[in-house]
């Protein structure tokens, strides 16, 4: 399948550069970021989930609305919705996008966060839960006959769905870095989802998730797209890049000492293994491979998808090409001034890794000294 890139969708323009307190839903905002993002030509946008956030079904609804090809990412929290509901509420917002709906599932990295919506299971039981959930999902969405279900963490009787996605079924996407986000994520998702990590602990990642597809008898072309993010920070030349993150990673650090970053400047140390991973790899030293940059990471005690590529604009392209040879199908792009950003790499970015492919697909060598460091997992 061809590259495909991916963007995230808030509800105003607060970001965490220039954060507005107290902010709610801005509705041009929403509308104008969407339809950038459409007219720019990215393929998917991620609604993410907090527990303290705005719903991500509604805004979802919102961009599917307002937009004409681009596809929305739920992220969904077992936890937080019985899975024959959220079975009907996919399947409808996939019937009103005419078939543009992915659900993006976060087992839950922090017991403080899942306590805060009164989930008080063990890692180990969420993800078993994951697993149960997924399965539900699907055999609501397939089955014409009313079924039971009698699990470990979910018990019904006489289920009917009358509410079918448009393509048969929704892809699922799961993400992590654990070794039950790679049996879950390899052996039931449709795709599996990253943090930007150096090519060679990402080849290693690839590796585990393939190894767990293979291990529940899915063929090599049924094996989960893998889903890799970055946080490009771009200029028109490498010293005006490198400068510009300078202020990016001056601004981090002044808003979390100030209260106002997304991690309190007093944060213990992340419970997720994907946080542990990144804050691991920034002890190494501040860039990797091409342009891979982490005081974004140590900044943000990697709260979320926190790594930095830096550089102009063939930089970037460059690096992201290096991702998709390790097979990297999706990439997902998102800077620290949302909607400019955005506008930027829809003119500088997109267009130099789809041309790039275009011409390996034509048989051309590359003309911008594309090396790829890491031989790719042709298994």
């Amino acid at each position: 399948m061809p590259t495909e890139f991916i963007s995230i969708t808030f509800p105003n323009a607060s970001t965490e550069l220039d954060p507005i307190i107290g902010a709610g839903v801005d509705p041009e905002f929403v509308v104008r970021y969407s339809r950038t993002l459409d007219d720019n030509g990215f393929n998917y946008t991620l609604i993410p989930y907090d527990s303290g956030s705005f719903d991500p079904f509604t805004l979802g609804a919102t961009v599917l609305a307002v937009t004409k090809n681009i596809k929305v990412i739920i992220a969904l929290r077992p936890n937080t919705m019985y899975p024959t509901v959220a079975a009907k509420m996919l399947a409808t917002l996939d019937q009103l996008g005419k078939g543009r709906v992915v659900v993006h599932f976060i087992a839950g990295g922090s017991d403080a966060e899942q306590a805060r919506e009164g989930d008080f299971l063990n890692k180990e039981q969420r993800y078993g839960r994951l697993e149960e959930y997924i399965r539900i999902l699907r055999r609501a969405w397939q089955s014409a006959d009313p079924f039971d279900w009698e699990g470990e963490y979910f018990q019904f009787k006489q289920f009917s769905n009358r509410v079918r996605p448009v393509n048969g079924t929704i892809p699922v996407s799961v993400g992590g870095s654990s070794d039950e986000a790679y049996r879950i994520g390899g052996s039931l998702a449709d795709i599996f989802g990253l943090w930007g990590e150096p090519l060679k602990e990402t080849k290693e990642q690839i590796s585990r998730i393939y190894a767990e597809a293979d291990r529940a008898g899915r063929a090599p072309n049924d094996r989960p797209r893998i889903w890799v993010t970055f946080r490009p920070i771009i200029a028109e030349t490498e010293e005006l890049a490198w400068a510009k993150a300078h202020r990016t990673l001056d601004l981090l650090k002044a808003n979390r000492s100030q209260g106002l970053g997304k991690t309190p400047a007093n944060a213990p140390p992340p419970q997720n293994v994907g946080s542990q991973r990144l804050l691991e790899i920034a002890a190494r030293g501040e860039v990797q491979d091409r342009a891979l940059w982490y005081p974004t990471v140590t900044a943000t005690n990697a709260r979320g998808a926190s790594t930095a590529l830096v550089g102009s604009p063939q930089t970037i392209i460059d690096s992201l090409l290096d991702y998709v040879d390790l097979g990297a199908e999706l990439i997902s792009i998102r800077g620290y001034d949302n909607l400019n950003d955005a506008i930027d790499y829809g003119r500088y970015v997109l267009p130099g890794v789809r041309e790039a492919l275009k011409k390996r697909e034509n048989g051309a060598a590359p003309s911008n000294g594309h090396v790829v460091p890491v031989e790719a997992d042709k298994s």
